[in-house]
């Protein structure tokens, strides 16, 4: 026979902390664990009208015929907790995180099983104590049916569940779920990524390492807050949980921030170690941690140094972070800022058919909101790329376009230090190394440690016949943001510039390295070909130069017949030296 299925409503429950709870107190968490399981959760159950499954130790399964007396039950269970709780110490309080969903179960005697069964699961193991979380399919049955406001936390993709979930937070006339003590709601999330700095903790016996600490995290925040791509919490406000245990979901919803980074100091006689991490507040995950151990010669140079350690890897784990999440969510769910990072991923590929997608991601990001900087300047790369790069532009319009997409993200937001930079970008293209100079420094008062301008002074100076100091700031640009989508470029000029001082192991070894990450792009064969053919190592030459054509044979040829603006007569004349040694049959 079949199994039997039946639609039902779950609520799956645990309690917040239980190992802790355990190893400080067994035999009275478990007493008060039952005590409230009796007295207030198995009776409110009962009073809706549904069945509880089973216990699982540390919290209960239970089901409803109904969906809205679930979420009624779950509701008033987190309720009439605070006053349970009010007589007990904040240590050995029992707080329970709750989800619900509706789904098809399989039963089996008094058990039930199936995906509707792990979802409430998840939910649960989403929710923060206090809390309620519900899927999109019990949001839609309840929300016009209760008295309760419905928080949506977007799309999740949940553990061993095949297809994402829109997870939603209940909320209702007594912050169901909000912080506890606060009487605060959450705060909307900025439209780019946003990040608040905790006060490190001091773990060292010494008070006075005390100020030593708050001063790494307000260095932070400094550095932080000259970032255009980030929204940063003010010192103010991040500092007020200084002292006090955080839960860092709690945090992100406080504090309306998606990214949170906390840390602590300790020092042992004239050695210092600091250790950072930042967390996404929503999942709790980690995305980047690093510890520091330093000499306390100088503890001002030791600060200094520590937090220009910490500003350099948080703003790329972010960037980083900010496309993984983008590229994780449905087509059709996307938003101006998610399509703007999903571009930015597909140029990180660096390949014809990726340049493609980003273009079209970014227009998107314009037509949904054209007062975004970010879809302009993200459009103008992408032009730019076809022309100059791939060949599916004709260059002249192409570079055309490109600085008027740039210009206008520069008009959306006159202080997004990026759009100054990649304005720059499009100047240098079109020989106008002053100007690209020019924006570049703007660009870089605005954002001294912006990664990309100091790509664009790099490429600029190496092009306009500087390519020692244009090598000096690409290395800073590399090591500023060494995940930039834009690294292809960085290696491609940094090989090009090695060629151009004569350095053509150093520029084979550079292009190898490029073509290494980037399989699919042009322009390392170009400058591989031409230093193996000036090394005498004809062979390899030949067959870097075979790649060369191959992979966008009409860029390659405008390359060739000297149609790029940019590129200087003599600078020229030297590649196509390199080329004819490669074997280079001119028409």
């Amino acid at each position: 026979m079949p199994p039997v299925r039946r639609l039902t409503a779950i609520l799956a429950a645990d309690v917040a902390g239980y190992s802790r709870l355990m190893g400080a107190d067994e035999e009275g968490t478990h007493e008060r664990l039952r005590a409230h399981l009796r007295e207030l959760i198995e009776p409110k159950i009962d009073e809706h009208r549904g069945r509880v499954v089973k216990n699982t130790g540390d919290g209960f399964l239970a089901e409803f015929a109904s969906v809205v007396d679930a979420v009624r039950c779950a509701v008033e269970v987190q309720r009439g907790m605070p006053d349970r709780n009010a007589a007990t110490p904040p240590e050995e309080r029992i707080e329970f995180r709750v989800g619900v969903n509706l789904g098809d179960v399989i039963a089996e005697g008094e058990d039930i099983f199936g995906d509707g069964v792990n979802v409430a699961a998840r939910l649960e193991a989403l929710a923060e104590p206090g809390a309620v979380f519900i899927s999109n399919t019990v949001h839609d049955h309840v929300r016009d049916r209760l008295p309760l406001s419905f928080e949506d936390l977007s799309e999740h993709r949940l553990k061993n569940i095949a297809r994402p979930v829109r997870v939603y937070r209940v909320r209702g006339g007594e912050a169901v779920g909000g912080p506890i003590g606060t009487g605060q709601t959450s705060l909307a999330l900025p439209d780019k990524p946003s990040v608040a700095v905790l006060p490190f903790t001091n773990m060292s016996a010494d008070p006075a390492q005390g100020f030593f600490a708050d001063g790494i995290a307000e260095d932070i925040i400094t550095a932080l807050s000259r970032y255009p791509s980030l929204f940063v919490i003010a010192r103010n406000s991040s500092f007020t949980y200084k002292g006090h245990a955080v839960d860092i979901k709690r945090v992100g919803r406080e504090l309306g921030v998606r990214y949170v980074l906390e840390g602590s100091l300790r020092t042992s006689g004239d050695r210092i170690r600091v250790t950072a991490q930042l967390v996404e507040a929503e999942t709790s995950n980690h995305v980047w941690a690093e510890r520091y151990d330093r000499d306390l010669a100088d503890i001002f140079a030791v600060q200094d140094e520590i937090t220009e350690a910490v500003t350099i890897a948080i703003a790329p784990a972010i960037a980083d972070a900010e496309q993984q999440r983008a590229m994780r969510k449905p087509p059709d769910s996307l938003d101006a800022w998610a399509d703007y990072q999903c571009g930015l991923w597909h140029m990180s590929r660096a390949s014809a058919e990726d340049n493609a997608l980003a273009e079209k991601f970014f227009q998107q990001a314009i037509d949904l909101d054209p007062n975004f900087a970010g879809g302009y300047k993200g459009l103008a790369l992408a032009v730019n790329n076809s022309a100059s790069v791939y060949g599916t532009r004709i260059p002249r319009e192409g570079f055309a376009s490109a600085e008027a997409l740039a210009r206008r993200a520069v008009a959306s937001d006159p202080t997004d230090a990026e759009a100054r930079a990649r304005l720059g970008m499009t100047l240098w293209m079109r020989a106008d190394y002053e100007g690209a100079l020019a924006e570049v420094d703007r660009a870089l008062a605005l954002s001294p440690n912006l990664a990309y301008a100091h790509g664009i002074r790099g490429s600029t100076l190496v092009f306009s016949g500087q390519p020692e100091a244009g090598i000096a700031a690409l290395e800073i640009a590399i090591r500023l943001d060494p995940r930039d989508p834009n690294l292809a470029a960085r290696v491609n000029h940094m090989a090009f510039a090695l060629y151009q001082c004569g350095r053509y192991e150093a520029a084979i070894e550079v292009a190898q390295r490029g073509i290494r990450s980037y399989p699919k792009h042009p322009m390392c064969y170009r400058w591989l070909a031409a230093a193996l053919g000036q090394a005498g190592r004809t062979e390899e030459a030949k067959e870097a130069l075979r790649h060369a054509i191959d992979i966008a044979p009409g860029s390659f040829g405008t390359y060739v017949r000297g149609e790029v603006v940019w590129f200087r007569p003599e600078d020229h004349a030297h590649w196509l030296d390199g080329l004819r040694k490669a074997g280079l049959q001119e028409e």
